[in-house]
C-alpha cells in the first residue's frame, strides 16, 4: 500500500497580509514561505508547530470564497494548554467542549475559516462509554 500523506491544505483568505499576521504573529506558527511568484500569485505557507501538514494561502491560490473552509483540525496532547495558549495570544476561542470522542476548543481566523483543536480521548474510556451506552464499536 502506498502512503498518502496530506502535505498542504489551501485556506481561502481575502487579505494575505492580515492572514499572515494572524497565523504567523498571533498564533505564532512558523511562516515557511512567503513568495510573490508573479503579479497574479503570492504563496504563503505556514506550518502549525509539530505538524507534518502545512496550510497555504495567498493571491491566486484558491478559487474558494474567503472564509468558506470549515473544520480544519489539529490534535494536541493537552487541551487546557492549547486553550490557555490561544487565549493568551488574544485569539477568540471557545470554552473546552467535552465529548466522548475527545475534548475540543474552536476558533476562526479573521476571514471566518474555522478550526477545531482536539485532545484525543483515552480510548479505553471510550470503550467503557460505548458499553454503557449500548453502542457497538465500529473498530
Amino acid at each position: 500500500m502506498v502512503d498518502y500523506r496530506i502535505e498542504l491544505v489551501g485556506v481561502p483568505v481575502a487579505d494575505v497580509d492580515r492572514s499572515r499576521a494572524f497565523y504567523g504573529d498571533t498564533l505564532g506558527w512558523p511562516v515557511d514561505h512567503d513568495q510573490v511568484v508573479s503579479d497574479e500569485i503570492r504563496f504563503v505557507q505556514v506550518t502549525p508547530p509539530g505538524s507534518a501538514c502545512s496550510i497555504a494561502f495567498g493571491t491566486g491560490i484558491s478559487d474558494m470564497p474567503a472564509g468558506s473552509l470549515r473544520a480544519l483540525q489539529c490534535v494536541v496532547t493537552s487541551i487546557e494548554e492549547a486553550h490557555a495558549d490561544l487565549k493568551g495570544r488574544g485569539v477568540e476561542v471557545s470554552d473546552i467542549d467535552e465529548q466522548a470522542w475527545g475534548r475540543f476548543v474552536y476558533f476562526a481566523d479573521p476571514d471566518g475559516n474555522t478550526w477545531s483543536i482536539q485532545e484525543l480521548p483515552d480510548y479505553s474510556k471510550m470503550a467503557e462509554w460505548q458499553e454503557e451506552q449500548g453502542a457497538e464499536s465500529l473498530l
